[in-house]
């Protein structure tokens, strides 16, 4: 006889704090680019209040398309080295990649990721690409890695 045991899982599963419906969290934390992941971003951002840049990225604005998120395409701009939701007006250049690469990259700290994935075709540049110097050069300031951390840490 079967006994479906997908109603136990999801209830021990919930149990933990953890959604295996939706994925929207799980037991590290908030889905990459999800709604939560959005509203916890702003709550950190908020915390952490004036946060130093590096002053190669002063004034610096990319905008970010990822791809394949939880929200299909997910806008974001990438302002003097921080994250922000939609696109702005103001940007020199857009870089549309997966967001397997968006996560290793901007959350992860790992520029490795985004040097393969250009070289693989993953990601594509568009406008003034002599922005994106200041980016793989910089080193964030202490307040700015304190913030990666954080949001490091509540990313699933």
């Amino acid at each position: 006889r079967y006994v479906p045991c997908w109603p136990l899982f999801r209830r021990l599963a919930r149990a933990g704090g953890v959604d295996a419906v939706d994925g929207r969290r799980d037991a590290m934390g908030l889905q990459f680019l999800s709604d939560d992941w959005f509203a916890k971003l702003k709550e950190l951002r908020a915390a952490a209040g004036e946060v130093e840049t590096p002053s190669e990225l002063a004034g610096q604005v990319i905008n970010v398309t990822v791809r394949g998120g939880p929200n299909a395409d997910t806008h974001l701009a990438l302002v003097g080295g921080m994250l922000e939701r939609g696109h702005r007006a103001d940007a020199a250049m857009t870089m549309i990649l997966p967001a397997d690469i968006a996560k290793r990259f901007f959350i992860d700290g790992d520029r490795l990721a985004g040097i393969q994935g250009f070289m693989a075709g993953q990601i594509r540049l568009e406008g003034d690409t002599r922005t994106l110097q200041a980016l793989q050069t910089s080193q964030p300031t202490a307040s700015q890695a304190a913030l990666q951390q954080r949001i490091r840490d509540m990313t699933a």
